[in-house]
C-alpha cells in the first residue's frame, strides 16, 4: 500500500512537467500577472519605506519605530491581511497589492535604517568637520556605504512578496495563485507545476538581488 502511494505521488510529480508543456501559455500569462502584482507592491513599499528608513538612520533615531514595524509585519499573516482588506477595498488588484505592500515595508524599512545607522560615526563627524552639509553627508558618504545592506532589505522584501502573492487568487488578484488554489480545475499536477514556477521566481529574484548586493559590496 505504501509503495502504491509513493508511485502515485511520483506519477503526479512527473505529470506536473507534462502540465507545464501543455499549459505553457496559461502559466506564462499567470506569471506575467504575478510579476506585475509583485513588482507594483515592492516598488510602492520601497517608495514608502526607503526614504523614511534612510532619514531615521541618518538622524540616529527611530530604532523603536523600525523594530516595532518589523515585529508587526512578521506577526501579521498575509492571508489575514487580504481578508481584512476585503472589507475595506473589496475584491481585486488593489486589495492584494495593499496587503503585499504592508508585508514588504518592514524588511525594507528595517534594513534601510540599519544600513545608514551602522556607519561609523567618526566618518560622519569627519565629513561634518570638512564642511559638508547634512544632505551632502547623506548622499556622498552614507548612502554609498549603506547600499549593500539596503539591497539586502530589498531582496528580502521582493522574495517575500513573490512568495506571498500566490494568495492573490483568494481576493481575485490573479497570478499563479489562480492555479495553485484551483485544484478542481487544474488537478494536483497543475497545482504542483504552478508552485514550482513560484519557487523558481522567488529563487531568481533572490539570486538577482544577491548578485547586485555583492557587486555593490565589492565596489565600495
Amino acid at each position: 500500500m505504501g509503495d502504491d502511494a509513493e508511485d502515485r505521488l511520483m506519477h503526479t510529480f512527473l505529470d506536473c512537467f507534462a502540465f507545464m508543456a501543455s499549459h505553457f501559455g496559461l502559466l506564462l500569462d499567470r506569471t506575467i500577472d504575478h510579476l506585475l502584482l509583485s513588482a507594483a507592491a515592492v516598488v510602492l513599499a520601497l517608495v514608502l519605506a526607503l526614504p523614511l528608513g534612510v532619514w531615521l538612520g541618518h538622524r540616529g533615531r527611530g530604532s523603536f519605530l523600525t523594530v516595532s514595524v518589523s515585529n508587526i509585519g512578521r506577526a501579521l499573516p498575509s492571508l489575514a491581511l487580504i481578508a481584512i482588506f476585503l472589507g475595506l477595498l473589496g475584491i481585486g488588484f488593489v486589495n492584494v497589492m495593499t496587503a503585499l505592500v504592508v508585508m514588504a515595508v518592514p524588511p525594507a524599512l528595517t534594513h534601510a535604517y540599519l544600513s545608514v545607522e551602522q556607519i561609523d560615526r567618526d566618518v560622519v563627524r569627519a565629513a561634518r568637520g570638512m564642511g559638508l552639509t547634512e544632505r551632502q553627508i547623506l548622499t556622498r558618504i552614507e548612502l554609498p556605504l549603506a547600499l549593500p545592506v539596503l539591497f539586502t532589505g530589498i531582496r528580502i522584501a521582493a522574495v517575500y512578496v513573490i512568495s506571498s502573492a500566490t494568495l492573490a487568487a483568494v481576493a481575485g488578484g490573479g497570478g499563479l495563485g489562480d492555479i495553485i488554489l484551483n485544484q478542481v480545475s487544474y488537478g494536483l499536477s497543475g497545482v504542483i507545476a504552478a508552485a514550482l514556477w513560484v519557487a523558481a521566481l522567488a529563487l531568481a529574484a533572490d539570486a538577482l538581488f544577491g548578485l547586485v548586493g555583492r557587486r555593490l559590496a565589492r565596489g565600495r
